[in-house]
């Protein structure tokens, strides 16, 4: 009766220790899951409310009320921006368009194009949400794979990614006298030196070949352990995005439309340099260079970009001559109208277009139910 009872004692610890190890993979896994989200979502809506309230203790408020109502003496010019705008996105649909039918996911236009108006309008609200939900939207409709609706959003940012920092190069290099007539300035130095004497731009040619170098070898070298492994997969992931780019089929559509895409963007804001008095004289580099910030400001995780874009437009007027660096107590009031007036009038399109496409969702929806628009599926996936 005692070697029973001993053996039932043992198969409830047994038991009571199995509990404990499912109970505690269960909270590890919960708690990953919670910091998870809080890091990809909590974290950007917590930079954003921050760098908005830093801005806040940083402008004189009735200066820019007159500054807005002295210099903003163009306002029409926002009429074809708004046009442009529009057509921006619709380059955007129909090249990620073009990379949908490379996995062999038809969307019709209309869809592709309600999936990028509605992308913006939930990363103004969620940043980086929008993505997700595009992917998961084409690929519902569908019946696509999302892995692989996702694989081709990700080719799509891609593809902004690379255009971003081959603009950065480009702009860098046709700013450059302006760029070091600013840094002699800053540095007290009356003569004029060339960039190409400077040792910083020589530091920052090594970076970039060493920097170039390290990935070919990420790419190439065998399967790494740890952080290391990490980088060499997105390293890879990287590489099979852009190479699957080169393959397509209509690879000299999908250039064109990114330049038109692109092209869209800077003639929004060289428009809306003419809108004011103090922006007009800039001229098509200066607005490049604002352009170049501007994007690179972006890809701070923050609701529609807010704060990191009108820092880096306000950075690189200072260097025009608009405001001062570096930046003091006070932003130039100039310089920060422009910058909100601008992001304030991008965000209102974003907010009228995803407002339509999701109307339009619901009735594409409903047609759809009714047999009255028929979805050429792919037949690979599952309904989300």
């Amino acid at each position: 009766m005692c070697a029973c009872a001993c053996a039932h004692a043992g198969a409830v610890h047994g038991t009571c220790a199995k509990l404990v190890n499912k109970f505690e993979l269960i909270y590890s896994s919960t708690v990953k899951k919670i910091i998870s989200v809080l890091l990809k979502y909590g974290l950007p809506i917590a930079l954003s409310v921050l760098l908005v309230w830093f801005f806040y203790t940083h402008v004189d408020m009735e200066a820019i009320k007159q500054s807005f109502n002295s210099d903003f003496d163009q306002w029409w010019w926002f009429i074809p921006i708004f046009i442009i705008s529009i057509m921006s996105h619709v380059f955007r649909a129909l090249r990620w368009r073009l990379q949908l039918q490379a996995i062999g996911v038809k969307a019709p236009l209309s869809a592709v194009l309600d999936s990028i108006f509605g992308t913006y309008f939930v990363n103004l609200l969620v940043p980086r949400l929008g993505e997700v939900w595009r992917a998961g939207y084409i690929a519902n409709r569908q019946k696509a794979s999302f892995t692989k609706v996702t694989g081709s959003m990700v080719g799509d940012r891609l593809t902004d990614t690379v255009t971003v920092l081959a603009l950065a190069v480009i702009t860098f290099f046709l700013a450059s006298s302006q760029v070091m007539q600013f840094l002699n300035m800053k540095s007290g130095n009356e003569q004029q030196h060339s960039m190409y004497t400077t040792w910083w731009f020589w530091v920052a040619v090594a970076l970039m070949a060493g920097g170039c170098a390290c990935l070919v070898w990420l790419y190439r070298t065998r399967d790494l352990d740890g952080i290391m492994g990490k980088v060499q997969k997105v390293t890879r992931n990287l590489w099979e995005g852009l190479a699957a780019i080169a393959k397509m089929k209509e690879k000299k559509k999908f250039v064109v439309y990114t330049v038109c895409l692109w092209g869209c963007y800077y003639t929004t804001l060289y428009l809306a340099s003419l809108a004011f008095d103090f922006t007009r004289p800039l001229g098509a580099v200066a607005v490049l260079v604002l352009f170049v910030f501007s994007s690179l400001g972006m890809a701070v995780p923050t609701n529609g970009g807010v704060g990191a874009w009108q820092y880096a437009i306000i950075f690189g007027l200072a260097i025009y001559g608009i405001g001062t660096l570096p930046l003091g107590k006070v932003y130039d009031p100039q310089a920060t109208s422009f910058a909100w007036v601008v992001w304030l009038f991008n965000q209102v399109v974003i907010c009228l277009l995803g407002i339509y496409a999701f109307i339009h969702i619901a009735i594409d929806r409903k047609h759809i139910a009714q047999g009255r628009t028929l979805v050429e599926t792919s037949g690979d996936g599952l309904q989300l």
